[in-house]
């Protein structure tokens, strides 16, 4: 019976809300250290493709002989798949708990307080999935190759992003900018959810969560839209 009572008080301790906003603070650490290294190996492509290949297929190599090749590669994988699954069962689970125990709508004047980042949290989380789904396949995987088929992951990217392909750059634009707004919303949650949050320190917060969540898209704006205009060839 005390066990049974143990396990059931464990069960409910992850379960609660205070858990759940716990877990989506610390995975989207994770993931936002991840976009930061992923940002800094695109802006790669503007050292030319020896520089960018290279990086890539030194990926493959780090841990090497501790690891086999390409294992520093799929313990990532399996990190940020964990991250993410573990990110969007918590947010499903908190937006229905917030569901039920606000069952009417905010009237017009308080939804309009709400900011546009927070707002769009939802529909932008929907569009990024999609849109990572389609990255790997695209530039991972080679699995969809718009530009042609190509071993070099610089030729993939470059192909991919040329004019006559400007719906597949329109996509990469407006999935990087609703990443900046999850950004925006979501390192302000998450350094409140992690005690970081007091009064005094609002203002600075938002000033840090709205700087990365810039620099971020700025930073992945600039390849696609770059070979899309001429600018890396």
């Amino acid at each position: 019976m005390a066990n049974s009572t143990l396990t059931k008080q464990r069960s409910e301790a992850l379960g609660s809300t205070v858990a759940l906003k716990s877990a989506m603070a610390v995975t989207g650490v994770i993931l936002v250290l991840f976009l930061v290294a992923h940002m800094y190996g695109n802006l790669n492509a503007f050292a030319g493709q020896q520089a960018f290949d290279d990086y890539s297929h030194h990926l493959r190599e780090l841990g090497e002989p501790m690891l086999p090749h390409g294992g520093f590669l799929w313990i990532m994988r399996v990190v940020l798949l964990v991250s993410v699954l573990v990110h969007i069962y918590a947010a499903v689970v908190l937006w229905r708990r917030a569901g039920r125990a606000r069952p009417v709508r905010y009237q017009v004047t308080k939804r309009v307080q709400r900011s546009y980042s927070s707002y769009t949290m939802r529909y932008g989380g929907i569009l990024i999935a999609l849109f990572t789904i389609f990255h790997v396949l695209h530039l991972t995987t080679n699995t969809i190759h718009p530009g042609g088929r190509s071993e070099s992951p610089y030729e993939r990217m470059v192909a991919g992003f040329q004019p006559e392909f400007w719906y597949v750059t329109l996509f990469y634009v407006a999935a990087v900018i609703a990443v900046g707004f999850h950004l925006r919303h979501g390192i302000w949650s998450a350094l409140t959810t992690l005690g970081a949050n007091r009064q005094s320190r609002q203002r600075p917060l938002n000033i840090i969560a709205t700087v990365i969540a810039v620099a971020l898209t700025i930073g992945f704006l600039l390849t696609p839209l770059s070979v899309t205009l001429g600018l890396v060839e």
